[in-house]
């Protein structure tokens, strides 16, 4: 397969709108919510538990 590139203007790539109008909101949600991970995981490294643990303890 010999790669193609294709330059078009800002807002005129109907390509990618397709895509996202054909996908139902719960398939949208799942993509967005990769996107989510990859952007985090980018950011700020490995993902981390809960900085603190608090204890509650019954005083007299």
């Amino acid at each position: 397969m010999e790669k193609q590139i294709k330059i078009v203007k800002k807002g005129q790539d109907e390509g990618n709108l397709l895509y996202w109008i054909s996908l139902s909101n719960s398939e949208r949600m799942t993509e967005l919510e990769k996107i989510r991970e990859l952007i985090n995981q980018r950011l700020y490294g490995a993902q981390k538990g809960f900085q603190r643990v608090c204890r509650i303890v019954k005083r007299a």
